[in-house]
């Protein structure tokens, strides 16, 4: 990585402002899901041992610039003060005067939490104002906020423009991770896509074509595939572009394309509508693809077993619902079954899978990017990386 991290930066007796991630989920007022906390714990604790004061920041929901009681940062604050075993001012705002009163008073090695970034409309807007004031709060800048770094907002890339920045421990392993799965490896890498559209993952799949071995295609976008081989794609609408995209990956020459043998359809897009698994060739014309079948499952599994670098991004079917989640079942206990491979989850609905089987442990790297991962995975420069001063 040609960033600079905080271990490159002596923070004793510096204010340091930390992006992070603590978008986390609730229900009611309850967290449900801290991992996100726990994921920027390391960055934490060493600003805290090294005696920097600690402005912790970080965005929540959609509140489109606006006060909303509901979406406050007041739950995440208690927690962050049990996890770090230190009470966690708050430094109200995100703007205005109370902030920098706040932190004014901090001590070596004492945290405050600035309120819910998104309530100030400067900051989806980026706007040079709101990112000037962030910089006046602190002498340094880290991002450990890999989750929002595809966001070109004032607290992931605005700041960095008045503040010396560097990464914090989570961006620096999200960015080792990923791009290191993309670099080759001694044997078999491979991809394994899933996901409802082609043109969601389009992008993706081309980059990916052009860096591994082997592409294993799951999901709904399995239907286009078909399609362009001229069979049947069952119900779904496939577009020209869509059927264009996927065949013109299928002769791209890059990385060898595998498809599902056979799939499981149902007649309706719901939770209780009968299976049926059908071979890739028999696709009726009324069904909807909601996973790859027990065939290809076993396939797959025996590829995954032989690889030494995977990459999986999107589950292979609707694994929200039982009848059609054994694809995505299967693909990660076969994962998290090869113990000599490097193995990267790219966040999002692909982490829940995993998470749901108790196999994260088993995992080399659990992206805790959903967007951000997708946008690294399609070689796209992450405007929360750029602004990171670079090495040297």
């Amino acid at each position: 990585m040609n960033k600079r991290t905080i271990r490159d930066v002596n923070v004793n007796g510096k204010t340091v402002l930390v992006r992070v991630d603590f978008n986390v989920p609730m229900r009611g007022s309850v967290i449900s899901d801290d991992s996100r906390i726990k994921a920027a714990l390391p960055t934490l604790k060493l600003l805290e041992n090294e005696g920097a004061k600690v402005v912790v920041c970080s965005h929540f929901g959609r509140p489109k610039g606006q006060v909303v009681e509901e979406m406050r940062l007041a739950p995440v604050r208690e927690r962050l003060s049990e996890l770090l075993n230190t009470s966690v001012k708050d430094a109200g705002g995100p703007s205005g005067d109370q902030p920098s009163k706040v932190i004014s008073l901090l001590s070596a090695g004492e945290f405050a939490l600035l309120e819910n970034l998104r309530f100030d409309p400067g900051e989806e807007a980026n706007e040079p104002e709101f990112s000037k004031y962030l910089a006046s709060l602190a002498d340094i800048y880290v991002n450990d906020s890999f989750g929002a770094a595809h966001r070109a907002h004032a607290s992931t890339a605005g700041v960095a423009a008045y503040l010396p920045a560097y990464a914090g421990f989570l961006m620096e392993r999200e960015i080792e991770m990923l791009g290191s799965s993309l670099e080759g490896s001694t044997g078999a890498t491979i991809a394994i896509i899933g996901g409802a559209k082609v043109a969601d993952k389009i992008q993706v799949l081309q980059h990916l074509a052009k860096n591994v071995d082997i592409i294993l295609v799951g999901g709904g976008m399995v239907a286009a595939f078909y399609v362009a081989q001229g069979q049947s794609g069952g119900a779904a609408v496939i577009t020209k572009e869509n059927a264009s995209a996927a065949n013109g990956l299928l002769e791209s020459g890059g990385a060898n394309v595998v498809l599902p043998a056979d799939v499981v359809t149902a007649p309706e897009f719901d939770e209780t509508s009968p299976p049926t698994v059908c071979e890739s060739t028999e696709v009726p014309m009324d069904g909807l693809i909601l996973d790859i079948g027990p065939r290809s499952s076993k396939e797959y599994s025996r590829i995954i077993s032989l690889a030494d670098t995977i990459i999986w991004n999107g589950p292979m079917g609707v694994f929200e619902w039982p009848e059609f989640a054994k694809g995505s079942t299967a693909i990660a206990k076969a994962v998290a079954a090869n113990k000599k491979a490097t193995s990267v989850i790219g966040g999002g609905s692909t982490a829940e899978v995993v998470g749901s089987l108790n196999l994260v442990d088993q995992i080399t790297h659990v992206s805790t990017g959903g967007g951000a991962s997708l946008e690294f995975l399609e070689g796209k420069v992450l405007p929360g990386i750029a602004a990171l001063d670079d090495l040297g």
